[in-house]
C-alpha cells in the first residue's frame, strides 16, 4: 500500500510516479510515504468505480452488498491495534482517541449493514387506474474527499452510506492522514468487494482533489472540510447539476449556567477543546460561563490544564498530542501572539510545550485565556 493508489482491485503506482512524504508529528521525522496522485489516477478510479456499476457491482442484491459492508466493519475491528497505532502516528492524535475512531468506523459500517436492505420507496394515492411510485436509485460514481482529522469516522458515514445504496466510490483523503484510509481500503479488498467498487487515491488537494472534482463522471460529491474549499465544491458541482453533501468547519461556543452538573460541565468543555488537540470541526474554543461560578469553573480546568499528560501519542497515557502538521503548529502558536496583542488574560500554557516529554514534536501546552 506504501506509495500506491488503489484502482480497480490492484495497488498501482501513480501515474506521475511521485510520492510525498508521511511526517510523524510527535517528532517531526519521515516514516512513510503515500502516492502523489494526479488527473490521470483520477481519471482511471472514475473509470473503475463505472465499470463496476456496469458490472457485478451494479446487479449485487441488496442483501449481498449488506453482508459485504457487515464483513468489512467486523474486519476492522478486527485490525483495531493496526489502524488504531497507524492514525496515532500519522496525526499524533492519542491512542485511546484513535481506538474510539476504530470502533465508530466499524459501527457505521455495521450499521448500514442491517440498513442496506429496508431502504423502501412509496406508493403514492393517484387516479383509478394508474400506480404511481417512488424508486431509490444510486448516484453511480460518487466522489468523497475527506480531511485529516477524523477520516476513520468520516469513511464510515461517506463510503458507507454511499455503498449501502449500490454506488461505487471515488476516495481522495487528506494528504496529512491517509494511512488508515488506505488500510481500510485493503481491508474492503478481503472482505471481498468487487474491483472498482472502492478506489484510493491519496494526493495534493490541488491536483488528485481538483481533478476528482471536475471529473464528468462523478455524479455526487460527498466533502468535508474548511467552508472556504466547502463553497469551490458546491460551485464546480453546479456546473454539471451535480448533488453534493458537505460537512464544513463552524465552531461554536459551550454555554455554562450555574445551575450545571459542574464535573459532567467540565468533562464537556475538556473534551471539546482538547480532544484531537483542538484540531475538530466542532471544537469548542469559547466558553461563555455564568459570571456566578466563573471562578470555580475556571480553577476547575486549570486543573485539567495543569495535570494533562503529553507526550507519545502511541501511549494509552497521553491525553494530548501534537499538532497533525507543522503549518497548523505555527498557525496556532500565530493565534497566541494574537492573544497577547489583544491583552487576553492567559491563565496557562500560551506556548509551545516545553517538556522532555515532547522532544522535537508538535506539541502546543494545554492554553486558558
Amino acid at each position: 500500500m506504501e506509495g500506491k493508489v488503489l484502482i480497480d482491485g490492484r495497488w498501482q503506482n501513480p501515474a506521475s510516479g511521485d510520492f510525498l512524504q508521511v511526517i510523524d508529528p510527535s517528532d517531526g521525522k519521515e516514516f512513510s510515504k503515500i502516492a502523489r496522485g494526479n488527473a490521470t489516477d483520477v481519471d482511471l478510479a472514475v473509470k473503475s468505480a463505472q465499470s463496476a456499476l456496469d458490472g457485478e457491482w451494479g446487479r449485487m442484491i441488496p442483501a449481498e452488498r449488506g453482508r459485504l459492508l457487515y464483513s468489512l466493519g467486523q474486519l476492522i475491528l478486527d485490525h483495531e491495534d493496526e489502524l488504531a497505532e497507524l492514525e496515532s502516528r500519522d496525526v499524533g492524535k492519542p491512542l485511546r482517541q484513535s481506538r474510539v475512531d476504530v470502533r465508530a468506523c466499524a459501527r457505521y459500517f455495521e450499521f448500514y449493514a442491517g440498513a442496506v436492505d429496508k431502504i423502501h420507496g412509496q406508493t403514492i394515492p393517484y387516479l383509478e387506474g394508474y400506480t404511481v411510485l417512488t424508486l431509490r436509485e444510486p448516484h453511480g460514481v460518487t466522489g468523497h474527499i475527506i480531511p485529516w482529522n477524523y477520516p476513520m469516522q468520516i469513511i464510515g458515514r461517506t463510503i458507507g452510506g454511499a455503498l449501502t445504496m449500490g454506488n461505487a466510490c471515488v476516495l481522495k483523503p487528506g494528504e496529512e492522514a491517509s494511512l488508515t484510509s488506505l488500510k481500510i481500503g485493503d481491508l474492503s479488498l478481503k472482505a471481498g468487494f468487487p474491483p472498482g467498487v472502492l478506489n484510493i487515491v491519496p494526493g495534493l488537494g490541488e491536483e488528485a482533489g481538483e481533478a476528482l472534482l471536475k471529473h464528468p463522471g462523478v455524479s455526487h460529491y460527498s466533502f468535508t472540510g474548511s467552508t472556504e474549499i466547502g463553497v469551490k465544491v458546491q460551485q464546480e458541482a453546479a456546473k454539471r447539476a451535480v448533488p453534493v453533501t458537505l460537512e464544513l468547519g463552524g465552531k461554536s461556543p459551550n454555554i455554562v449556567f450555574a445551575d450545571c452538573n459542574m464535573d459532567n460541565a467540565i468533562k464537556g468543555a475538556i473534551s471539546g477543546i482538547f480532544a484531537a488537540t483542538g484540531q475538530t470541526c466542532i471544537a469548542g474554543s469559547r466558553l461563555l460561563v455564568q459570571e456566578s461560578i466563573h471562578n470555580e469553573f475556571v480553577d476547575k480546568l486549570l486543573t485539567f490544564a495543569k495535570t494533562a499528560q503529553m507526550g507519545d501519542p502511541m501511549s494509552m497515557d497521553t491525553q494530548v498530542g501534537p499538532v497533525t502538521t507543522m503549518p497548523q503548529y505555527e498557525k496556532i502558536l500565530g493565534y497566541m501572539d494574537v492573544a497577547k496583542e489583544d491583552g487576553a488574560e492567559c491563565v496557562w500554557g500560551g506556548s509551545k510545550a516545553d517538556r522532555p516529554e515532547c522532544g522535537d514534536g508538535w506539541f502546543v501546552e494545554p492554553t486558558i485565556y
